[in-house]
């Protein structure tokens, strides 16, 4: 059926996965704000072209630590949480391990990408 005119392709149909794209955006986004934002000597004197690959080489790595991050949370996803700090420790676990290891791989990529074109 996904062969029609008008009709949307399903999620096993798509050669990338959604996930992987929207982790690279989030890199790719990242990595720009990072050299955008960034008052240090070593990238205020650093030239257009060697930002740009900065972002570049930040935006691949990061998004391999997004992956590498999801990874091990599909690995260490505990089944069960159990706290004494109430609700709002609860919703803090449940977010941190909805998207905490992913956003980790994500900052410690893109950084490590960027030092290491700009060093």
């Amino acid at each position: 059926m996904s062969g029609l005119i008008g009709a949307s392709p399903s999620e096993a149909d798509l050669p990338i996965s959604p996930v992987a794209i929207g982790w690279g955006v989030a890199a790719v986004i990242f990595s720009a704000l990072c050299m955008v934002f960034n008052n240090s000597p070593l990238v205020l004197g650093a030239g257009f072209f060697v930002k740009f690959f900065a972002v570049i080489v930040g935006s691949v790595l990061g998004l391999i630590g997004a992956l590498l991050g999801d990874a091990i949370r599909k690995f260490a996803h505990p089944d069960a949480v159990y706290t004494n700090g109430g609700i709002l420790n609860l919703i803090w676990i449940k977010v941190f391990w909805l998207i905490g290891p992913q956003v980790i791989g994500l900052v410690a990529g893109s950084l490590i990408g960027c030092a290491i074109v700009l060093r």
